[in-house]
């Protein structure tokens, strides 16, 4: 795992709860705690920050994980304006995210393995989205969507039709734009 993961969630815990926080959750998942955004980690260490984090903030896995890619958003848009470039809205950006953002992720980080997401059904004011991923982060993506809504100044209903964490075969993601789902009643 791409040590970009590692200094967002550094980030959005450092932001909202302190330095001290982090130092602490570094402590308790027993990880190094310094990573480099090009590096490369084990993907447990993310999991054991997790569930340190859940421990501390008294908040289940899939709870850290939705509050962690909320928060990482805007850290992502600072740091990467080029992937929000051209989108007025949260529709045309997660739209994106395969042919675009994910494609300037590999560029950046060589060897990145990024989740694949397959939008079955999109209509202007909601889209129905697999997500593809052996590493079962869709807590992660959810926030991610909650936090491009919240930055394209839009709010989302969000809801999870199927979950390999409920024991289905994928996630199928239905998210809805419900002042544009007024609008074209």
């Amino acid at each position: 795992m791409k040590g970009v993961i590692f200094n967002l969630l550094q980030a959005a815990v450092t932001e909202t709860h302190g330095a001290d926080l982090w130092d602490d959750l570094v402590d308790e998942a027993g990880v190094d705690g310094a990573y480099t955004s090009l590096g490369n980690y084990d993907e447990a260490d993310l999991e054991q920050l997790v569930a340190a984090a859940g421990r501390a903030l008294g908040l289940t896995r899939a709870e850290v994980l939705r509050w962690f890619g909320r928060q990482a958003m805007p850290h992502l848009a600072s740091a990467y304006p080029v992937f929000f470039e051209g989108h007025r809205s949260a529709t045309t950006f997660l739209a994106g995210i395969n042919d675009v953002i994910h494609v300037e992720v590999r560029k950046l980080y060589v060897g990145a393995v990024c989740p694949h997401f397959n939008i079955q059904a999109a209509r202007p004011d909601r889209m129905d989205m697999d997500y593809h991923s052996p590493r079962r982060l869709c807590a992660l993506a959810h926030g991610f969507v909650e936090g491009a809504a919240r930055h394209f100044g839009e709010t989302v209903e969000f809801r999870h039709l199927t979950c390999v964490e409920r024991g289905d075969a994928g996630c199928t993601f239905r998210i809805g734009w419900p002042a544009l789902e007024a609008a074209h009643a």
